[in-house]
């Protein structure tokens, strides 16, 4: 686990103390920053792992009669449909999944720059153990 350390400008005492509640804020904002980077790094993940299976089950399908028989689950309940049915939709999936993803993507540069700037700005270093 690493811990956040705000470097203050502040010499003396008097102003130190009154920076403590400041940097206090400061360190739970950053914090805030890297939490949400974290999480989207996280759905980011779980999305591509998505995509990856929708494109394992049309790599599947494609080969397949149109006409034959599948089976897929809809909201938890299996249904039996058509090749020719699933693979459009199972393909409108996938490119949701893409949209979504491009658009974290770019949420989470966003979010990186964001809290790159902030801890330059605030000169703030992450030390870590070990």
């Amino acid at each position: 686990m690493s811990s956040t350390q705000v470097v203050g400008e502040g010499s003396s005492n008097s102003s130190a103390q009154q920076q403590v509640p400041d940097e206090q804020a400061i360190v739970r904002r950053y914090e805030q920053l890297r939490a949400s980077v974290e999480e989207l790094w996280q759905k980011i993940n779980e999305l591509e792992m998505e995509k990856q299976e929708h494109a394992l089950v049309l790599s599947s399908l494609s080969p397949m009669d149109d006409s034959r028989k599948c089976f897929r689950m809809i909201g938890g309940v299996l249904v039996e449909r058509t090749v020719g049915d699933v693979m459009p939709a199972v393909e409108r999936n996938k490119g949701g999944i893409e949209q979504v993803l491009a658009k974290l993507t770019e949420q989470m540069e966003a979010r990186k720059k964001e809290l790159a700037d902030f801890q330059t700005k605030y000169k703030i270093r992450v030390k870590t153990n070990g």
